[in-house]
């Protein structure tokens, strides 16, 4: 079962459901529309011939930090993972992530495969963003980019994931989230 506008809005209230910051306007049906930050994390691939994810061989990576008011441009058939301004997460609710279909439409997907938030998951979303269509796209941060909708539960998880999880007090190597937004 999804999570109505009303239900979020509810939740959200009384501390079930984090989103900071929290904007009414962003509320749709039964989702709600989280924002694009400023900082973009791409590979450096002149160094490297091949990725052996086995062996652990992945190229190095940059982190860019836009202005507020500037632009990011995505060139078609390039991957780059750029982060949510919004906080957010649910012991309560497992949390799911899509895209948008106005910007799916012109090519534009924000998860490969993690679009999956689970319980006890609270984070700046890192988006898996790329271009599959044939000419760049404009990002701008505080864009609308994604949106997450809320499931309840059957029962409570065995197991919380800020327990388990694969990133619970640590960072993730390859791709470390943003620290602090910058207003450069």
């Amino acid at each position: 079962m999804f999570l109505s506008d009303t239900d979020i809005k509810k939740a959200v209230k009384n501390g079930e459901i984090v989103i900071k910051p929290f904007n009414e306007k962003q509320l749709q049906p039964a989702s709600y529309d989280i924002t694009l930050g400023n900082k973009f994390v791409f590979p450096v691939d002149y160094n490297v011939s091949f990725i052996d994810p086995v062996k652990k061989i992945f190229p190095e990576t940059r982190e860019i930090t836009i202005k507020e008011n500037g632009i990011f441009v995505l060139h078609p058939g390039i991957n780059v993972l750029g982060y949510s301004t919004e906080f957010f997460g649910s012991d309560d609710f497992l949390i799911q992530l899509g895209g948008k279909s106005s910007l799916a439409r012109i090519g534009l997907l924000v998860h490969n495969t993690a679009g999956i938030i689970n319980p006890g998951h609270f984070l700046n979303v890192t988006f898996e963003l790329s271009n599959a269509g044939h000419i760049p796209i404009v990002l701008r941060p505080n864009m609308p980019i994604a949106q997450i909708t809320f499931s309840k539960l059957t029962s409570p998880p065995s197991v919380n994931y800020k327990k388990v999880g694969r990133y619970a007090g640590k960072n993730d190597k390859h791709f470390a989230p943003p620290k602090k937004r910058s207003s450069k």
